[in-house]
């Protein structure tokens, strides 16, 4: 049924947005493109490269360094096309040029196979490496900056893509990939390793409520789900690369950004120029500001979440063989409780069993990249650390902070050298390296609930080693790679015996036709994943490492699919895939694979486990992408997909909680005349199997909230169904760009699935009743529409 008075109220505030935007006085004003052309391979400037604005006359030429301006330009949305002799014609869609901020739009271009006279050869739009030749998405800077329905959160953004799933009610950052865990994921910036993308992260897993990432910095997102590169360790389901912009290297930059929950301030600009047009080193700095939690307390909602953010990047061209980056982000969290001022049955469970988290993290990297000055080649050394600190406690009374049932005071610290060595050798690209990184953990638990209480030290090397081998042969159709990696440690009872982590990986891609409109794809290959530290630095009450007979998971994958290119700017793709898991994780305590759990606000792995359990999951996936072009651009894409786990009996496969069945997602936008841009997102997940609550041991240990995992698919919550809408106004102002947005998440008013609350039994009066009795807190629809504005300005 529809609520006239909900509508009522959202016209009136999109009359409001409306009015108060035409206020505004517009004038349209000139601006300028400019941007790096180099060789997709060497990294070497294309001197004489083109750039065209699509569509028009206007244009320019690189000069010595590859560098290109275009300047006099109107304002709006292009595809910028750039081409060089022997080199394949790349086309960039939806790059929005505004009259004051605008960042370097780059191209990378890749030599031809055949150069025939007056034939242009045009580069697939979503070209992929030989060695992930498929189960792979890439986002521009444009569709992260006005992605609807994810207020700016990178992570947010990745759950739209293709097999990529949440976790129940859609309310944290979870990446699920075709039904594997959490935890299975890697993230990379800048080739530098990150450990985490949210704040108030899980332990042991990596969800979170709110992504850490600045978009303001992005010129890319890829996500690979599949045929990973051997440069990669530690995944089973997922590599998240993001690729940050340089700072402008020519002129001052600065982004503001306000919206619902958070301010956001990134400037950018060259570094020691000395007069001359162009630094060798530029910067890109950004800080981040919740206010999130005076709106909570203001609504007089039980928990205020409170953080800060940083990013930041240098970049130092030394000469012209070699760069230097340093880079790096980190986080400050604190989750603390407030205590409504009017009783109500469920705030107060809510209040009841909030945990308190105070949590800093920080990773910091630097990165050399030499390129061979023969065009051989190039090398990349990289150092970084990481650290998480982590407070987390849970009381019998949050709001006091008395009557400690859990604490798990943790820091666990990375520091990394990275190697990589890539060779041309005829038509070969040969790859292989090294990695060697120093783990340091501490913990300090009390945990009352399952009579654990220890304080553990602990400090190991990991190392790894790989290569890899690609080419192309039959005149491009036929690409061919095929690697493998070994990864190893100095802690776990068999670390060193490397045949047991020995990953072989393969891929092929076959252009089924002569004008590459059919491609098909398939790969193979084993991955390996070290347990958690969560998990390795547990120990029992006599300080014995209990956990050190633990193995690598491991994931064997094999994916198939064609892919069909409709014309230059739209692709339909199919797959299908299937992913074996070995040695996961299996909990003494609840006897549950760990694969079922780091979707909460919790730490994982804290307790003592053996590594027996079994899994696998395996579906289809269909996909339709669009580029922008004719105003439009759209993301449809849908997985069917089983994830089921075994605890101790290897032969029962339980339906995991990721085993959603369904996932569809569309993400599109229209731009109209004007600056005027509307865009939408639709998510569609199937049934989530959960536990349900032991409500005897629960009402013994309360607030602490047992689970009987032996039950786990008895119970499923509904389907989760969310539609959101993002309406963009720009204004092009002199040196100014302007950017209103008003965003309506959960448009049409669907109830959002959670799992069964329970509390105690209480009067009027907020007062438990004796004898102490646990009820089953009354669902309350959370069917209500969110509208928020926000505001970006680029000068």
């Amino acid at each position: 049924m529809i609520n006239y008075n909900k509508m009522k109220n959202i016209l009136q505030f999109c009359y409001l947005f409306l009015t108060t935007t035409s206020t505004f006085a517009y004038q349209q004003n000139q601006a300028a493109l400019s941007g790096y052309i180099k060789d997709a391979k060497t990294g070497e400037p294309l001197i004489g490269a083109t750039v065209q604005l699509e569509g028009t006359e206007i244009g320019a030429v690189t000069d010595i360094n590859g560098f290109y301006q275009v300047k006099n330009i109107s304002p709006r949305t292009y595809a910028i096309q750039a081409s060089y002799i022997g080199y394949k014609t790349e086309v960039t869609y939806n790059i929005v040029i505004r009259s004051g901020g605008n960042p370097d739009v780059n191209f990378t271009l890749s030599e031809a196979a055949e150069e025939l006279e007056g034939v242009v050869v045009v580069a697939n739009p979503f070209e992929k490496l030989q060695e992930t030749p498929l189960s792979v998405q890439r986002l521009s800077q444009e569709e992260i900056a006005t992605y609807p329905g994810g207020n700016n959160d990178i992570a947010k953004v990745v759950q739209s893509l293709p097999g990529v799933g949440g976790s129940v009610g859609g309310f944290r950052n979870d990446v699920i990939i075709r039904g594997g865990a959490p935890n299975e994921n890697v993230y990379y910036l800048d080739g530098i390793e990150i450990p985490n993308i949210n704040h108030f992260s899980t332990q042991g897993s990596a969800g979170g409520p709110v992504g850490l990432l600045n978009v303001s910095f992005f010129e890319g997102v890829t996500l690979t789900t599949s045929s990973f590169g051997a440069q990669y360790d530690n995944v089973l389901s997922g590599v998240l690369q993001f690729d940050q912009r340089n700072g402008n290297n020519r002129n001052y930059q600065t982004n503001v950004r306000v919206s619902s929950s958070e301010a956001a301030l990134t400037f950018e600009g060259p570094l020691f120029r000395k007069g001359k047009e162009q630094s060798n080193t530029s910067f890109i700095v950004s800080a981040r500001r919740s206010y999130l939690q005076l709106l909570f307390q203001a609504l007089d909602l039980p928990f205020l979440p409170d953080y800060w953010d940083y990013q930041y990047k240098v970049s130092h061209k030394i000469d012209a063989y070699n760069d230097l980056t340093i880079t790096g982000v980190g986080s400050i969290d604190d989750f603390s409780v407030n205590v409504p001022d009017d009783f109500d049955e469920e705030q107060q469970a809510t209040l009841d069993q909030l945990p308190i988290i105070r949590q800093w993290s920080t990773t910091a990297g630097v990165s050399w990249k030499k390129r061979f000055k023969n065009g051989t080649g190039f090398m990349t050394t990289a150092l970084s650390t990481n650290i998480l600190n982590n407070d987390f406690k849970q009381f019998d009374s949050p709001a006091d902070e008395e009557g400690l049932y859990l604490a798990n005071v943790s820091r666990e610290q990375e520091t990394k050298l990275r190697y990589a060595y890539t060779r041309f050798l005829e038509d070969w690209t040969l790859t292989g390296g090294a990695v060697v990184q120093n783990a340091d953990y501490s913990n300090e638990t009390d945990d009352i609930v399952n009579g654990f209480q220890f304080s553990s030290d602990l400090n190991f090397w990991r190392y790894g080693v790989y290569a890899q081998a690609s080419r192309s042969f039959l005149g491009e159709r036929l690409g061919l790679s095929g690697g493998f990696r070994v990864d190893g440690n100095s802690f776990t009872t068999t670390g060193n015996e490397l045949l047991k982590t020995f990953s072989p990986r393969f891929s092929l891609s076959y252009q089924m036709d002569t004008k590459g409109k059919w491609t098909a794809n398939a790969s193979v290959g084993r991955y390996f994943k070290i347990p958690p530290y969560t998990i390795l630095g547990f120990t029992d009450n006599a300080d014995n490492f209990i956990n050190k007979d633990a193995e690598y998971i491991q994931s064997d994958h094999l994916v198939a699919g064609v892919e069909r290119l409709l014309n230059p700017t739209t692709r339909v793709t199919f797959e299908g895939f299937y992913k074996k898991y070995d040695n996961y994780p299996v909990s003494l305590v609840d006897s549950v694979s760990l694969a079922n759990l780091g979707g909460d606000f919790s730490v994982l792995g804290n307790e003592p486990v053996a590594s027996v359990g079994l899994g696998r999951t395996y579906g289809l996936e269909f996909l339709v992408q669009k580029k922008f072009t004719r105003h439009f651009y759209g993301i449809l894409a849908c997985t069917f997909y089983k994830s089921e786990y075994t605890a101790f009996d290897q032969g029962n496969y339980i339906s995991s909680t990721w085993d959603n069945g369904t996932l569809l997602t569309f993400t599109g936008g229209y731009k109209f005349g004007n600056n005027w841009e509307l865009s939408a997102r639709m998510r569609y997940l199937g049934e989530t199997p959960i536990a349900p609550v032991d409500q005897e041991a629960t009402l013994a240990s309360y607030p602490a909230i047992i689970r009987d995992y032996s039950r786990l698919g008895v119970l499923t919550l509904d389907s989760f169904n969310q539609t959101d809408l993002r309406i963009d106004k720009k204004w092009n102002l002199k040196g100014i760009t302007l950017d209103v947005f008003l965003e309506f998440q959960n448009l049409f008013s669907q109830d959002t699935p959670s799992e069964p609350l329970f509390g105690l039994e209480r009067d009027d009066e907020g007062q438990e009743i004796t004898p102490r009795t646990l009820t089953e807190i009354e669902d309350i629809s959370a069917s209500s529409v969110l509208p928020t504005i926000g505001i970006v300005i680029d000068f």
